[in-house]
């Protein structure tokens, strides 16, 4: 897979620590979280529920308490990428804190409130990363986390027919998709990913949400990838990987299926308040 730089979303300015939730906190960065701190220090209600607030921000960022105020210390925080910062509510009540952005590096980094934050092209490093098992080496619920914002599909073809003109990987990557190729011996497994628009995500959540109305046996919104009406008599006649390799069961394409959101899984930090 070519790949592309990372780039910090940009900030969102219109939020603030009444308005940020658990999704929305993935749109800000470092400066933000101290701005907005900064701001609702005069706020009666903010301080009485800090651990609440701070409890989200903490979904998103690691925020570390630091009871040594000196010199030596924000200068190896800062070391590490943290911006320090001082909060203080009043006399009573006074925050030294060191704030970092959480990394999605792995696919254990992925929940259902950070997915739709990263990029198709990032998203696809992830996986990249996962010991380069491919798709299927996902575990059934990190794909559902992924799939509740990415469109995935996938095909695994010999490495000589994968860019072969005017087949799937051509068209998928001619309609937006991002691609990670993933060698498998003599054949080649594409993942293709694109970001779903937000109206097919609220689409799923509603339908996933009412019990009474859905049926699981109704695939009227599952999508099936035709990958074999469109071959020749020339892709008949290659021969499969050898016994060792991929067998002839692997030598297909994967559906797109829009999974139902599972309970959200993103794990909290409980915050120290000694």
């Amino acid at each position: 897979m070519a790949r592309t730089k990372q780039q910090q979303p940009e900030s969102n300015p219109s939020l603030s620590i009444k308005s940020v939730t658990k999704s929305s906190v993935w749109d800000i960065q470092e400066n933000d979280v101290i701005r907005m701190w900064e701001a609702a220090c005069k706020d009666a209600e903010v301080k009485e529920n800090v651990k609440h607030y701070i409890q989200i921000f903490k979904s998103a960022f690691f925020i570390e308490d630091l009871r040594d105020d000196s010199a030596a210390t924000r200068k190896n925080y800062e070391g590490r990428g943290y911006k320090v910062a001082t909060i203080k509510f009043d006399d009573s009540m006074k925050f030294i804190w060191g704030i970092k952005k959480r990394p999605i590096s792995r696919v254990t980094d992925l929940t259902y409130e950070n997915i739709r934050h990263i990029t198709a092209a990032q998203l696809l490093e992830v996986i990249d990363r996962n010991f380069g098992g491919g798709w299927d080496s996902l575990s059934q619920s990190v794909q559902d986390v992924i799939q509740s914002g990415f469109d995935i599909s996938t095909t695994t073809l010999p490495k000589d027919r994968l860019h072969k003109k005017g087949g799937m990987y051509e068209k998928k990557v001619e309609d937006g998709y991002e691609v990670l190729e993933v060698a498998k011996g003599g054949w080649v497994e594409a993942i293709f990913a694109k970001l779903k628009p937000e109206e097919i995500k609220l689409r799923m959540q509603l339908r996933g949400d009412d019990d009474d109305d859905f049926d699981e046996d109704d695939d009227s919104d599952v999508i099936v990838e035709d990958n074999y009406s469109s071959h020749d008599e020339e892709d008949e006649e290659v021969d499969g990987p050898n016994d060792d390799d991929i067998t002839e069961d692997n030598y297909s394409t994967m559906m797109d299926l829009g999974g139902d959101d599972d309970e959200e899984a993103s794990e909290l930090i409980d915050f120290a308040d000694e």
